[in-house]
């Protein structure tokens, strides 16, 4: 017989069971109503941070500060047109207001409260355009330290910008307004085979570069053939000291150039999907040699002979890039069908030639010429005295045609300082002809503009007056007090 202190310790263990079954049941009916928790979505990942600023290159990292001034409506009536377009348009009316071009064509009644400017048979054009010049880099006075042209110790030194030796104070500037000059395009020299980047400028009084800088305008690639960098590095032991020579810089420069836009390329599709990475490092002269083969930047060539514009156009179909124009291209008359097939531009002058060996072959006539083989033609300075009579150039070129037998109209030769030298720019979008929308950059002309006694009566840029020549010369800040005689001539 069991002791009944045993047998209750015994059955207690026995009563306790159904309880923790029951428990047991009842929580696991709670799991069964509960629905499990949701499994943690993974963190998205985090962005790269950008790398610091300054080692990714920017398209435009000193950009324009050029304000249009405000001008009100305004009519010129009663003047003979030449609208840039190769329209001729005699006793016509041209019409702007806030900086912009409204209408252009024959007499009409001006519109209601217009400014009327009346301007008894003499002559209208679209802003003049120099598409070679080197006022600010080689300003007035030419004295050793201000002389910023050429950045002459290297055969590449694509890594220098012109705008950063601009003198906005060369009195240069409103001697080329008082010749109708109302934008231009400053190029460093030409020493190297890459030169550096040019800028496009608004011929207007200012402080700083940026301020005269032609908004939203491409940069360009100045490069330069034959003679120049040639005989300035082979004469110091180094290449080139050949155009063979000049020809392999240009070719190593482009490889240079494809190879790193091909890593920065790699390096902007990773960063695009958030993956980040290091930059490749920056180097400034490939930025600029890469930008020209991408088509960011215009490539202006100097190049004289007919025999090295062709080597040129070969290396750039080697490379895949496109030659903008070739500058001073004093024989490219040898060679207009190859220009007028590769879209290239030539901006020359009217008659200069024979200054040196490359330079021999030029002819008055080449404007001429290549103008009727279909080639895109500006008339160009390169030189400080030049700038204030393109106009008369274009006449010179034009007369020189007709010598020859090759009749240019007088509406073409007019498209050789304005249109066509926009083209050569990258802005004829927005200037150099007289069309609804674009800039009210317009020259009123004393006489017919292709007659070497017409003289810019009034320059207005973006509609607004910049050269008055009944008004009292205005002369650059550096000639304020100036008691030399020769520096306001």
């Amino acid at each position: 017989m069991s002791h009944p202190s045993r047998l209750a310790s015994a059955a207690a263990p026995r009563r306790r069971v159904p309880w923790l079954a029951l428990s047991a049941a009842l929580l696991l009916a709670a799991c069964a109503t509960t629905p499990p928790p949701k499994p943690q979505a993974e963190a998205a990942p985090r962005p790269a941070a950008p790398p610091p600023k300054g080692l990714v290159p920017a398209r435009d990292p000193y950009p324009s500060t050029y304000k249009a001034p405000a001008s009100g409506l305004t009519a010129i009536v009663n003047a003979n047109i030449y609208t840039g377009t190769g329209q001729k348009i005699l006793g016509g009316m041209v019409v702007f207001d806030a900086g912009k071009i409204v209408s252009v064509g024959p007499a009409a009644a001006p519109p209601a409260g217009a400014k009327v400017i009346d301007a008894k048979g003499r002559w209208v054009t679209p802003g003049l355009i120099d598409a070679h010049s080197h006022l600010g880099v080689f300003p007035a006075p030419a004295v050793t330290g201000q002389v910023d042209v050429n950045e002459n110790i290297d055969p590449n030194t694509g890594y220098v910008w012109a705008e950063h030796s601009v003198w906005p104070q060369d009195a240069g500037f409103e001697r080329a307004r008082a010749g109708g000059v109302t934008s231009l395009l400053i190029l460093p020299g030409s020493a190297n085979l890459f030169g550096g980047r040019t800028v496009a400028l608004k011929n207007v009084p200012a402080v700083t570069v940026q301020a005269m800088k032609f908004p939203g305008a491409p940069y360009g690639l100045k490069m330069a053939c034959g003679e120049n960098p040639k005989g300035r590095y082979g004469s110091r032991g180094r290449t080139p000291a050949t155009r063979m020579g000049n020809v392999a810089g240009y070719r190593r420069g482009w490889i240079e150039a494809a190879d790193y836009g091909k890593r920065w390329a790699a390096y902007d599709k990773k960063a695009a999907k958030g993956e980040g990475g290091e930059p490749p490092k920056r180097d400034l002269t490939l930025d600029t040699l890469s930008g020209a083969l991408n088509g960011e930047l215009l490539v202006q060539n100097h190049c004289y002979r007919a025999d090295e514009m062709a080597n040129l156009i070969d290396v750039s179909h080697e490379f895949g890039y496109h030659i903008t124009a070739f500058h001073h291209a004093v024989e490219a008359y040898k060679i207009a069908p190859l220009l007028a097939r590769e879209g290239i531009c030539a901006a020359v002058w009217s008659g200069r030639w024979g200054f040196k060996m490359e330079a021999y072959d030029g002819i008055e006539e080449n404007a001429a010429l290549l103008t009727k083989a279909g080639v895109c033609v500006s008339l160009h300075s390169d030189d400080p005295n030049i700038i204030q009579r393109l106009n008369r150039e274009a006449a010179v070129a034009q007369a020189a045609g007709r010598r020859a037998g090759i009749d240019i109209p007088d509406a073409v030769a007019i498209q050789w300082i304005t249109l066509n030298s926009a083209k050569v720019m990258g802005v004829a979008d927005r200037t150099g002809s007289l069309e609804p929308g674009k800039m009210a950059d317009i020259v009123l002309w004393s006489a017919d503009p292709l007659s070497i006694y017409a003289l810019a009566d009034l320059v207005f840029i973006d509609g607004a007056v910049e050269f008055d020549r009944q008004a009292p010369r205005r002369p650059s800040d550096f000639e304020l007090g100036q008691n030399r005689g020769d520096l306001a001539q």
